[in-house]
């Protein structure tokens, strides 16, 4: 399935049906008066978060969303019959602005929720409605209100637990293959990931977190250097960041401030999301490498670094315990506490 999280679409309510203008014909009844029905509703346009999706992909085949018009009102004070709203569904996350791209409509977090995008036009008034003791047989019916029409657009922000971030080549993909059963594009070399990827982690028993893989930072990425920072948008939502630096470049503390250089630009919010800071590819050096490169990315982030290896599995399990941690203190759950026993040789499983 091709991956899309923006997406333009056009749309338009349903126009209210017209009134109807009519007397009642009837035999041995010489002045039976007005008995125009009113027109039924138009349809509304609604948005709606739905679990099933994770893609915009739909919206790229299909731009244009009209509701029906209401019925318009016969004879016998029969009333028209309102049009079905139209429902546009949506997957969880999705944002919707104005034309403008700006103007936040909607952020659609939460499955079910639903809002309304454009409302139906009511149906006009029948004759019958303007009969009075000094207009007894009115010779006017309404036509109904026109339906609106507006231009929005879809951008989709991923809901995970944990997002994913570091410079290209950096193993990003490899560790999500390597902790949950997604099977992203890995490759040797930079922006093997073009659209970002979603794994379920499981973590003991009955214990699982979302965790998000997005293509790679580059220095620049905020004005629009390589693939740009369009990608950021779907960790803005994590709970925490998983930043993992290519332990086989020299200068790991570079790549370090590229990276959070490239996330205080997006947005401080980002930037203030707690961080776990992992140095990656450890089965790719020696031991005095390991410590040297450790403590210089130490330095520069300020916190603990964790040493990994997603190709052997080396050090995976106690920086999953930790994420897992993070992800269920944002949800509110309780976290039971697992004695990690992990194996010196063989490569870790899930």
């Amino acid at each position: 399935m091709k991956f899309l999280d923006r997406a333009k679409i056009y749309i338009q309510s349903g126009a209210g049906g017209a009134g109807c203008l009519s007397f009642r014909r009837e035999k041995f009844v010489e002045f039976g008066g007005p008995n125009g029905g009113d027109g039924g509703a138009g349809g509304h346009v609604w948005a709606e978060a739905v679990e099933n999706l994770n893609t915009l992909i739909d919206y790229r085949y299909q731009q244009h969303f009209k509701a029906k018009g209401g019925r318009p009102g016969e004879g016998s004070n029969r009333t028209g019959a309102s049009a079905d709203d139209l429902v546009i569904k949506v997957p969880v996350g999705t944002q919707i602005f104005e034309e403008d791209e700006e103007t936040l409509i909607a952020d659609l977090d939460t499955p079910g929720e639903r809002v309304l995008l454009a409302k139906g036009g009511n149906g006009g008034f029948g004759n019958a409605r303007f009969k009075s003791s000094t207009n007894q047989a009115p010779r006017r019916a309404n036509p109904g209100q026109p339906g609106e029409q507006r231009t929005i657009w879809l951008r989709l922000k991923l809901i995970a637990d944990i997002g994913l971030v570091g410079l290209p080549n950096a193993g990003k993909s490899t560790f999500l293959a390597a902790v949950s059963a997604a099977k992203p594009k890995i490759a040797d070399y930079p922006f093997t990931t073009l659209h970002p990827n979603l794994g379920v982690v499981r973590v003991g028993e009955g214990q699982s977190f979302v965790l998000a893989d997005i293509p790679g930072l580059i220095e620049g990425a905020h004005e629009g250097a390589g693939i740009g920072d369009r990608f950021l948008g779907h960790v803005e939502r994590c709970a925490a960041l998983l930043h993992l630096v290519d332990g086989t470049q020299e200068n790991v503390a570079g790549a370090y401030r590229t990276v959070r250089g490239e996330l205080e630009a997006y947005s401080q919010d980002l930037a203030k999301k707690r961080e776990i800071v992992a140095l990656n590819k450890i089965d790719a050096l020696t031991p005095e490498e390991i410590e040297t490169r450790k403590a210089a990315l130490a330095d520069a982030s300020g916190v603990n670094v964790e040493v990994i290896s997603g190709a052997t599995g080396k050090g995976i399990q106690p920086i999953l315990h930790k994420l897992m941690a993070l992800a269920a203190a944002a949800r509110g759950e309780q976290v039971k506490s697992v004695e990690v026993d992990e194996p010196e040789d063989e490569p870790w499983t899930p």
